[in-house]
């Protein structure tokens, strides 16, 4: 079957996507809203001719838009293979405890029971064709790290022993999003988690990409110190902790990280920074 791929959405990790595909070699297309050299996300014959797709759009508070533009075709549509882009916030607080691939979903917030629901709805296609539910962690990559927010002066070191998030680096995802539509599921819906190897507290990723810049860290503030001057939505991203295990994604597609935990993917960052910057 001659692949033909389509990204839903041109966005940050969608981007990669689509400029790894196309190292490879493989047909790809990506839609854009506002880009007029993209797919028109609206386009009544978008789907046609399809096989493999890549959901990187949100669910908004009126449900998911691929399914609420495009439902009918999806079910018509020769798909062979779909990846939708989801997030580990469905898991909810395990107050720091380990989920792995298995364990069901307990969202604590909207947002993330959006999700959920999307999650669902993805997975009815299952009986027309392969599905891959990636949760992700925290996205980060050039442009958009903490090496980024050191620079800025916006970095805040937050101390709150044992609070971990998980991340990922936005290549990362690319790799491992192709990988799966190379390695499918037989049958049925497959749960992949698209998180490094070391779930991590943010004031270490901020003490190490002040190190690799060679400047001092922020000063440490408590968490409730930082938490009155939070946005709502600040604070939301810290009422959850939890650790994300990857062991039977990375054995299901056969694959390691690039950037297995912050350390290689700053300093990644950090060296394709200067592989970019014009000699002087």
């Amino acid at each position: 079957m001659e692949r033909n791929l389509l990204i839903i959405g041109k966005g940050y990790t969608g981007e990669a996507m689509l400029a790894l595909a196309r190292r490879m070699g493989l047909r790809a297309r990506i839609t854009s809203r506002s880009d007029p050299d993209a797919a028109r996300f609206d386009d009544p014959a978008l789907l046609q001719g399809v096989t493999h797709m890549v959901v990187t759009a949100p669910p908004g508070p009126a449900g998911d838009p691929v399914w609420a533009t495009h439902g009918a075709a999806l079910r018509a549509a020769p798909l062979a293979w779909v990846g939708y882009i989801s997030t580990t916030g469905v898991y909810g607080d395990r107050q720091g405890e380990w989920v792995d691939e298995t364990s069901h979903a307990t969202p604590g917030q909207d947002r993330s029971r959006r999700r959920v629901e999307a999650e669902q709805q993805w997975a009815e296609l299952a009986t027309e064709c392969a599905v891959d539910i990636f949760r992700t962690g925290g996205i980060y990559g050039p442009g958009r790290s903490a090496l980024d927010d050191v620079r800025s002066g916006h970095a805040r070191r937050v101390i709150r022993p044992g609070h971990a998030f998980s991340r990922i680096h936005r290549d990362d995802i690319a790799r491992a999003v192709l990988a799966a539509a190379n390695r499918p599921p037989a049958s049925g819906v497959r749960i992949l988690h698209l998180v490094d190897d070391e779930p991590s507290e943010p004031a270490s990723v901020t003490t190490e990409a002040a190190r690799l810049l060679g400047v001092q860290a922020p000063p440490p503030v408590t968490f409730e110190e930082a938490h009155a001057r939070m946005s709502e939505m600040g604070r939301s991203f810290w009422t959850e902790s939890r650790r994300v295990s990857n062991r039977l994604t990375k054995q299901a597609l056969g694959i390691e990280w690039a950037y297995p935990t912050y350390r290689e993917g700053l300093a990644g960052i950090l060296a394709e920074e200067g592989a970019e910057r014009p000699a002087q």
